[in-house]
């Protein structure tokens, strides 16, 4: 924490200020209990934001759905229709670049959805559904009329690389989405680590080794927080990973 006198960071259990010698054991309790309040206003700020996400929505229905459908679905798709463009009729070049390219571009959108709206993993999912479904059937649409085929696969095969390809924009959506949750939410709450611990990190904190009431209490703050970090981050390798290995697969495994 920061000494309340210099500013300067101090370790939290320290009774006095290695910078300024001032005294801490009468402030310090007061320093804690700022930072657990902190702490709470962040969460209710963030519920606060997902409620009034909601209320737009309810207020204006059409007008939010078309405004959200024009940046978050419209944009990334049409991007993506301008990178195939690009890669395969202008460039003609491997289609390798084209997927690196798809894998990309959702990324940001998921990102600012979050950031801007407060809109989480569902919201996500259905926007890069959304946005894979018609980047996709534009691209089989432009590779139709240019080549004189038809539209709709034909094979099985054909099926399976388009759902794999729809698949990996989708998680690249996603993607985006928990990595904005990671960076402006869940991981400055891990650094703080200022939240009152629940039992369970209490717990694991004790299994870990018997010290002052002030590092158990410390450590137990950063176990839950680490926790409450893991499912997003294993969420976020995994859906990045994902969308990797099905932009790529069926290209790379010709």
């Amino acid at each position: 924490m920061e000494c309340p006198f210099c500013a300067e960071t101090i370790r939290e259990e320290a009774l006095v200020c290695g910078h300024c010698s001032r005294d801490l054991r009468i402030v310090r309790p007061v320093v804690i209990e700022v930072q657990q309040m902190v702490t709470e206003l962040d969460q209710l700020q963030l519920e606060l934001d997902r409620i009034n996400t909601q209320l737009a929505f309810f207020a204006s229905p059409a007008r939010f759905i078309l405004r959200n459908a024009a940046v978050y679905v419209l944009a990334p798709t049409l991007l993506l229709l301008a990178a195939h463009a690009i890669v395969t009729v202008v460039l003609d070049v491997s289609p390798v670049y084209l997927r690196i390219a798809s894998v990309i571009i959702p990324i940001p959108f998921g990102m600012t959805l979050y950031a801007a709206n407060k809109i989480g993993l569902r919201g996500s999912i259905g926007l890069g559904v959304a946005t894979a479904l018609l980047g996709v059937a534009g691209m089989l649409a432009v590779v139709g009329y240019i080549d004189k085929v038809p539209v709709v696969p034909d094979t099985a095969r054909e099926w399976r690389e388009a759902a794999e390809y729809a698949a990996s924009i989708t998680l690249a959506y996603v993607t985006g989405d928990l990595l904005a949750t990671l960076i402006l939410h869940l991981l400055p709450n891990a650094m703080a680590a200022s939240g009152r611990p629940s039992a369970f990190a209490v717990r694991l904190a004790r299994m870990l080794g018997q010290h002052g009431p002030d590092v158990m209490r410390r450590r137990a703050r950063r176990i839950q927080e680490l926790i409450k970090t893991i499912g997003p981050l294993a969420g976020l390798v995994v859906t990045a990973g994902g969308s990797i290995y099905t932009g790529l697969k069926s290209v790379l495994g010709h």
